[in-house]
């Protein structure tokens, strides 16, 4: 896969307490990934942006929520997420990463 296409495949991390938790418990990290993406093309993303080994991918897709203000009323962008499980000896460090 072109270097390309693994920069615009997997967007973000999503790191919160809930994904600090997964990552502790069951190994897995949670990745804001294309809508297009399936979850062959994030498991080679993965392997060859961190150097991990993947086991599973999940993925779900999150409807964009209606917001209001005072101009009026907007949606914001639906996005898919990845719920991405890595071998037990393998590790995903984002600090100093931008």
């Amino acid at each position: 896969m072109a270097k390309e296409k693994l920069y615009t495949l997997i967007k973000s991390p999503i790191i919160t307490e809930q994904t600090a938790q997964l990552g502790e418990k069951m190994k897995q990290v949670v990745f804001k990934v294309d809508l297009s993406a399936n979850k062959r093309e994030i498991k080679q993303a993965v392997e060859e942006l961190f150097k991990v080994e993947v086991l599973n991918v999940t993925t779900s897709i999150m409807k964009g929520k209606t917001k209001r203000n005072r101009f009026g009323m907007y949606k914001k962008s639906d996005y898919k997420k990845a719920f991405v499980s890595i071998s037990e000896d393998s590790d995903i460090q984002f600090e100093g990463i931008n």
